[in-house]
């Protein structure tokens, strides 16, 4: 693969498939705690491990109202013997023998063939735990359980997260008498072909076995391959009376992309051909080998007695905790059923969260992201300037703003799309400013109980009193731990809400003149305007395949172009009290603080309000120093005016850097970035005469690692940034998976940048242990490299001149100048 992805897909676990391992595959919150409790029953009668496979982050990360299994009925399902002879298998000194030995030719295939009958035995053991579990609990499960009208003609083969949209999709077409239907496969290994057979309606004509992996140069998918072989086989026993069904495979879904009732309908249609598409893709725009089926993103399956509703907040804000909370007083406390799943990009804390919530009088089956919301709330008023926030709201839905300002002037401070999409679908639109009411309360930056509170006083899921009732109920529960004042403060909030919460007045026409704020400027390189702002903007799904490099290189220096505007506040420079000691530059986690030395000629044309100050440095007698701030891609996290060391002798309370509120700054804390960057560089071997040993000099040496996506306040991102201070145009880097892989390698934007003239840090990432030898082989690469230069540079000894070579050749490279 050209990267890696953290988010969900089968890739892994088809990675296992030829283990040995039994493989029983759940498709929602309910099925994996049912299935657990199966495969432990089936693995101890069977004697073959099992591995029990969900999708991650759509299953694992999603909260759904479920039955629990009672402690009762797990114990039913384990028979006390079968643990016993488990146990008794053990090794132990007791009863010694040996296992895992070295085999000869002479018997290790016949060994090998040993394990037949106990995994002949797999299929009918696993449908006996299932019946036995359906006798204890209600819930009825097969290996292969099929949905759909029973004379359907096209039927499509799928597991995990996406066969709950698929039954979905499935039972709305068939109610329109769509001769359709789904089989949700349970147990992958071993392949039943005797039960799949058994379970495909005998009228089926064409067959869509789906695959959420991609093996590239094999025949086909794993479970299309499955598929097909079935069908070859039940064809060769004559099984077939109407002729043997046409068997189709397709990709979908890899990495959490979004699989729809749209997409699935397209896959029907597909198969509605007289010779349907083998191998497509489905849920991306393929333009180089035209895998993929086009779909109708308005198609819509979703029960009109469902709520749904969007939340667009800021990570570490509380947004999705509280949106937490709300799914589980629904779920727990009502007859409602309800589900919440949460998007996240790989950023670190302060980076965008999307929660959708759904509640409704019937099981939610709905495995995808909420397409037309009855309510919308936007925690961060900056995220109108940024985003198309408004995109998923139905005709006359509600929208809840968190405003930095009073409702009468929340309409002015709109971009003029936004309001012209509010007119046009007629939102209900309210606001309050939580960041004052959190302040007022002495919450900090914490809004969540102050916006759940909004949410339920709008939403009408609950009677208002009730809805208050259970939020302070959750408040105990939640913050309980820390203590009576903490619970306090949150009550204090919840009841401060209502009286802050206003109706915003919608006129008839728009009424602004500001825009969006397009995702980069205009100056942007070619790539990052055309591909990376797209990312940025939330349209990356919309992307076509030859839009993206083949082989997985992308630009560095991508950070400076997404201003991200994530801070309240940032740090304000005092020069006539600074000491110009470098600590605030050094611990930056973002290096958005630099430090510069520049002669007055230099500063001609400086902008209104550029700040400098003398140089204390010896050397640089006659140069000017300034301190600037990129305000734009601070965070905030004030770990600056924490280290300065500087305090006015006249107001104690007065650093040398001191937080003020973002936005007053922010045009004149771009023009002076600007102005900023185009002053020269101090380069380690210039004329400066310093030795770049102690922090004070190292400040003005120019970070090739910027604005990353780490937490704010980060402590491992200073090193970094110190270290391509130091040689980042020289350096490789071997990245082992982790922390620093995320924030440093992530896309849209890399922090890793380049100097003037194009050079900086080169970046690849290995898995977890390989780190060492990747990085070994790094070396050995460079080590060769500069042993072929030396041997050059002998051989060409007449042309290039015997003292130069001579130079080139004994130069000591222990520091700069060498």
């Amino acid at each position: 693969a050209q990267a890696l992805s953290i988010f969900g897909d089968h890739s892994d676990v088809m990675a296992a498939r030829a283990t040995g391992w039994g493989m029983l595959f759940s498709g929602s919150v309910q099925e994996v705690m049912d299935m657990a409790l199966i495969a432990q029953s089936a693995t101890l009668e069977s004697r073959v491990p099992f591995l029990h496979a969900f999708d991650g982050f759509r299953t694992s990360h999603e909260i759904r109202k479920i039955d629990r299994l009672r402690v009762e009925d797990i114990r039913a399902m384990i028979d006390n013997r079968m643990v016993q002879a488990h146990r008794s298998r053990a090794l132990t000194p007791d009863r010694p023998v040996m296992r895992g030995t070295a085999q000869n030719p002479d018997v290790f295939f016949q060994a090998r063939e040993s394990v037949n009958p106990f995994y002949e035995a797999v299929p009918n053991i696993v449908q006996r735990a299932m019946d036995r579990f359906a006798g204890l609990t209600g819930r009825a499960y097969r290996l292969f359980d099929y949905v759909g009208a029973p004379d359907a003609d096209r039927v499509i083969v799928l597991m995990g997260s996406g066969s709950e949209t698929a039954e979905e999709t499935v039972r709305h077409l068939a109610s329109e008498d769509e001769k359709v239907g789904a089989i949700k496969v349970r147990l992958y290994r071993p392949f039943a072909v005797r039960q799949f057979l058994e379970t495909l309606p005998p009228t089926v004509r064409r067959i869509a076995a789906l695959d959420r992996t991609k093996e590239p140069g094999g025949a086909g998918e794993p479970l299309y391959q499955d598929v097909a072989t079935a069908i070859a086989e039940g064809a060769a026993d004559d099984l077939f009376v109407n002729g043997a069904p046409r068997v189709v495979g397709g990709r979908y879904g890899l990495s959490s992309k979004e699989f729809t009732p749209a997409m699935i309908k397209a896959v029907f249609d597909e198969l509605d051909n007289e010779r349907p598409k083998n191998h497509f893709t489905i849920g991306i725009h393929d333009d180089v080998t035209q895998t993929s089926l086009e779909w109708d993103p308005d198609f819509d399956t979703e029960s009109e007695g469902v709520t749904r509703a969007v939340f667009w907040g800021l990570g570490s804000d509380g947004t999705v905790g509280a949106d937490k909370n709300t799914v589980k007083i629904i779920g727990e406390e009502t007859d409602l059923h309800a589900q919440g799943y949460f998007v996240y990009d790989s950023k670190k804390s302060g980076a965008r969260t999307i929660s959708h919530l759904r509640f409704g009088p019937d099981p939610i089956r709905s495995t995808y992201l909420i397409r037309k919301a009855d309510f919308i709330a936007v925690h961060q008023f900056g995220f109108l300037e940024r985003y198309d926030t408004l995109d998923t709201a139905r005709h006359g839905a509600t929208l809840l703003l968190n405003a930095p300002c009073p409702a009468d002037e929340v309409w002015d401070r709109l971009p003029g799309s936004v309001q012209e999409t509010i007119i046009e679908k007629n939102l209900n639109v309210y606001s309050i400013d939580a960041y004052d009411v959190a302040r007022e309360m002495d919450l900090g930056g914490r809004i969540n109980t102050i916006m759940q509170t909004c949410f339920f006083a709008l939403s009408g899921v609950l009677p208002e009193e009730e809805a208050i009732e259970r939020i302070k109920h959750a408040i105990e529960k939640t913050y309980g731990k820390r203590g009576e004042a903490v619970v306090q403060k949150n009550f204090d909030a919840v009841d401060a809400t209502l009286a802050n919460l206003a109706a915003v007045d919608v006129p008839a026409t728009a009424t602004s003149t500001l825009e969006r704020t397009p995702p980069v400027p205009p100056e942007a390189p070619t790539f990052v305007q055309n591909v990376t702002a797209r990312m940025i903007a939330g349209h990356g799904d919309d992307l076509p395949v030859s839009a993206l490099p083949v082989d997985g290189t992308y630009p560095t220096a991508t950070t400076k172009w997404e201003k991200r505007n994530l801070a309240l506040e940032v740090p304000v420079w005092e020069p006539d009290i600074c000491i110009q000691c470098g600590k605030c530059v050094m611990v930056c986690p973002h290096a958005v603080i630099r430090a510069k030395i520049a002669g007055e000629d230099a500063l001609d044309g400086a902008p209104e309000g550029f700040l400098t100050a003398d140089a204390r440095w010896r050397e640089l007698e006659d140069m000017q120093y300034t301190l600037q701030v990129a305000v734009e891609d601070c965070t905030g996290c004030e770990l600056c005016v924490e280290v300065c060391p500087v305090r006015d002798k006249s107001q104690v309370s007065r650093k040398a850097l001191n937080m003020a509120p973002q936005l007053p700054l922010r045009e004149k804390g771009r023009e002076h970035w600007s102005f900023f960057e185009q002053l020269p560089e101090t380069s380690q071997a210039g004329p400066t005469g310093l030795r770049f040993t102690k922090s004070k000099d190292v400040q003005l040496l120019e970070p090739l690692f910027e604005f990353s996506g780490a937490c704010a306040g980060c402590g491992e991102t200073p090193y970094l940034s110190l270290a391509t201070r130091l040689f980042g145009d020289r350096m490789i880097v071997a990245n082992a998976t982790g922390c620093s892989s995320i924030y440093g390698g992530n896309l849209p934007t890399t922090p890793w940048s380049v100097n003037r003239q194009g050079r900086g840090p080169a970046w690849s990432n290995s898995l977890f242990e390989d780190n060492a030898e990747f990085g070994l082989g790094m070396e050995i690469a460079v080590a060769k490299q500069a042993s072929y230069a030396r041997i050059l540079v002998d051989r060409l000894r007449s042309e290039i001149g015997p003292e130069l070579a001579n130079e080139l050749l004994q130069a000591d490279q222990l520091d700069q100048e060498g």
